[in-house]
């Protein structure tokens, strides 16, 4: 769930040049209509050392509120394919998870920059291995700040289940990802955060630090950014994963 190239946009200025934009880049809430497409590889899983593909498809687009205010889209919808975790394919699977939808209410001008809102899981998986079969809300909340070529902050949130299949286990898990980058002249981003989520109900942590680089270009007039980075994890449930990759490709929309 996700890196400083998570892009909620929260404004929407006109970018006078590259360096803006890289700038704007740096700011995982900055005011850009966005299209990730992230793929992280995760290897080391369960009984039968198995991997786990996870492509997110992660629209991001703001819309103005009024004069003082803006609302963000943030979209998280995976497609997983999964092979070799327990022994036999048992639990081989290819298909869509559970989306994450959140809408980020947050003030035009601030310092620092912040938001909040509700969050919404959605049970689109379309293999039941690959999902919860619960519907899921709760808040939340991102908050960061920005001097010089330096972003720093954090973005969390709490997901309840409200409806579902009672034969499935309760959701009921804090997702806290805070996030530090740089950004340095050539318009190339070095990112380190944790994506760190605490299941209350099996009372475990998941614990990913990520490393990722990223670099801003364009293709014709269309500026893209492409990402790509390793990550270990120093906590995780049974059966979790021991390290992966991670690769990226963000369209970007800028107004103006």
């Amino acid at each position: 769930m996700k890196s400083a190239a998570l892009l909620l946009a929260l404004s929407q200025p006109v970018f006078a040049n590259d360096a803006d934009l890289a700038k704007q880049l740096a700011n995982p809430i900055s005011s850009l209509i966005s299209v990730p497409v992230q793929g992280n590889l995760d290897f080391g899983m369960g009984p039968g050392g198995g991997s786990k593909f996870t492509t997110n498809i992660q629209p991001v687009i703001p819309f103005g509120l009024n004069e003082d205010w803006n609302i963000i889209s943030r979209t998280i919808l995976p497609v997983v394919d999964q092979e070799g975790i327990a022994l036999g394919g048992a639990n081989d699977a290819f298909g869509l998870g559970d989306t994450v939808q959140s809408v980020f209410f947050s003030p035009k001008s601030s310092d620092p920059i912040w938001g909040i809102g509700p969050v919404f899981l959605l049970p689109t998986a379309t293999d039941s291995l690959l999902g919860t079969e619960k519907w899921g809300a709760g808040p939340t909340g991102v908050v960061l700040k920005q001097s010089g070529p330096w972003t720093y902050g954090a973005l969390a949130n709490h997901l309840w289940d409200f409806a579902g299949d009672d034969g499935r286990a309760s959701v009921n898990a804090t997702f806290l990802q805070p996030f530090v980058s740089y950004i340095t002249e050539t318009k190339t981003t070095f990112t380190f955060n944790s994506e760190t989520t605490y299941d209350w109900q099996r009372e475990q942590w998941n614990i990913p630090l990520n490393l990722v680089v990223s670099q801003l270009m364009k293709v014709g007039s269309q500026p893209i950014q492409l990402s790509a980075g390793v990550r270990y994890y120093v906590e995780k449930p049974d059966g979790g994963p021991e390290w992966g990759l991670r690769f990226a490709v963000t369209w970007l929309f800028p107004k103006g």
